[in-house]
């Protein structure tokens, strides 16, 4: 085992659960990703049943503020967006994952636009493409200005809903995979089991495991440790995103609200407290956020401020929205903004068609891991993930076949993280990072702020979204170099292609 490594309790075993339904696909998480799964896993003919702990309209993706990322431009191309995730993904970027999603996206977000998803347009009638950080190109598709979540989210729901080959089973929660460590055979619920060959996992990200956070409370990544926890391997934990600009007002329900990086597309300025710009504002979200930590440091201040005075609140109506419920007025002075948790890069080691290490299991969205985002995501890449790889998933699901005789479902069962735990990771593995401070994390008791404190340790640089203060460089010996951590909790050091 790697020195500081997670070790992750394996699965139990007996425990008489009943059966509720049998199934082709199982799906578990009620945003886009899993929407998507299910819903295509279905239009191919499987019987489905989704699993979802809040009712579907109330799921992290109807927030989603960013678009969709394709390259649907006369002037731009698949290859110049590969080129731009590669470059925003720092040396750590899975080729083959990024070649699937920049050649797919373009055909996902015509096909959304068939099934009636209304986005936004042009005065001239055409596609009204946006710029965001990190990308060459206007190539980012929005749904009434920043409420694209809600757009996709809430036309998802309502095709799931009236796809006869689709059971939604609402307020149920997954607590473990039925799973003996060699294969997955359906999910456990607290309404009871569903057995099914191939189970997706789109249970979305971690980033709320950080106490300054964009994301909503349940954003812990429940299943990166249900997988684990059932004989997958996790990758990439090292790897946070922290969001450059989120509200920062400490103490008040509005701390950590998001101001879409779209905003900075249209012309938004982060200013020090001299009122001086002091940075590139569309770099990718590691440098921008870098820069923010740096111009804190060095004027001892908790903020800096974002000016959004020359933009059309009309452009961004939920954005003045949530500044105006925090009592400030964005056309008057610029805003306080500070970096707080927004994406986890890593999650559930899968192959471009969303498999897992165990066989059965499968993962989409931001419980995955990819590779595509290498360490550091590219702005609107992950929406576009989730339709492009939740369609393979859903494709390769259904191929999936009984194994026989199923055992005993295990006795181990989901728990949430503690305030405790959620203050320890802000603490020890924030967007500065140093050796002794991760080694504190190791004997945290929820399973994944151990692996992330492992992860962390094992990678002995800084790239991308890891920012170590004793190894300020990155080392090219690490690129493409993916940091797994295995469900016994050795961790190793991996090359993908």
């Amino acid at each position: 085992m790697a020195p500081g490594a997670a070790r992750l309790p394996a699965p139990g075993g007996g425990g008489a659960i009943a059966t509720v339904g049998e199934f082709d696909v199982a799906v578990v998480g009620g945003g886009a990703a899993g929407l998507w799964s299910a819903l295509r896993a279905a239009e191919l003919g499987a019987r489905v049943c989704l699993v979802s702990r809040t009712p579907l309209s109330q799921s992290a993706s109807y927030w989603a503020q960013g678009g969709l990322a394709a390259a649907l431009e006369p002037d731009d191309s698949p290859e110049r967006h590969a080129a731009d995730t590669i470059a925003a993904g720092r040396g750590l970027c899975r080729t083959s994952a990024v070649r699937a999603l920049a050649e797919e996206a373009p055909g996902a977000v015509r096909d959304l636009i068939a099934r009636g998803v209304v986005f936004d347009l042009d005065h001239e009638g055409r596609l009204a493409l946006g710029l965001e950080g990190g990308h060459a190109h206007r190539r980012i598709v929005h749904a009434g200005g920043s409420q694209t979540g809600y757009e996709l989210t809430s036309k998802l729901a309502r095709w799931v809903d009236a796809e006869k080959r689709v059971e939604v089973k609402e307020r149920t929660s997954a607590v473990a995979l039925w799973s003996d460590g060699e294969r997955c055979h359906g999910v456990i619920t607290d309404g009871g089991a569903i057995a099914a060959p191939a189970t997706i996992l789109a249970t979305g990200g971690a980033a709320a495991l950080w106490r300054r956070t964009t994301n909503p409370r349940g954003a812990i990544g429940a299943g990166p440790v249900l997988a684990s926890l059932a004989g997958a391997d996790l990758a990439d934990l090292e790897f946070c995103q922290f969001h450059p600009t989120a509200l920062a007002l400490p103490g008040t329900e509005h701390d950590g609200v998001l101001i879409t990086e779209a905003i900075r597309g249209e012309g938004a300025k982060l200013l020090g407290a001299d009122g001086e710009r002091f940075t590139d504002e569309l770099a990718p979200r590691d440098a921008v956020t870098a820069a923010i930590l740096e111009k804190m440091r060095s004027e001892g201040t908790a903020s800096v401020d974002l000016d959004l005075r020359e933009i059309d609140p009309a452009r961004f109506p939920n954005v003045f929205a949530s500044l105006a419920r925090a009592d400030l007025d964005p056309g008057s002075r610029p805003v306080p903004v500070a970096p707080a948790a927004h994406y986890t890069m890593g999650g559930i080691a899968v192959d471009v068609d969303g498999r897992s290490s165990l066989p059965g299991l499968y993962a989409v969205g931001e419980c995955s891991c990819t590779g595509l985002h290498g360490a550091n995501r590219l702005a609107s890449n992950s929406l576009s993930e989730c339709f492009v790889f939740g369609g393979r998933a859903a494709a390769a699901a259904i191929e999936e076949e009984a194994a026989g005789t199923k055992p005993e479902p295990p006795e181990w069962r989901f728990e949430p993280p503690s305030d405790e735990t959620r203050d320890a990771v802000w603490r020890y593995a924030g967007p500065m990072r140093n050796p002794d401070d991760l080694a504190r994390l190791i004997s945290n008791p929820y399973p994944l702020a151990r692996a992330i404190g492992a992860s962390a340790l094992d990678r002995a640089e800084s790239r991308g979204g890891h920012l170590r203060r004793d190894r300020p460089e990155t080392d090219p010996a690490l690129d493409g170099i993916h940091v797994v951590v295995h469900p016994d909790g050795s961790v190793t050091e991996e090359e993908w292609h």
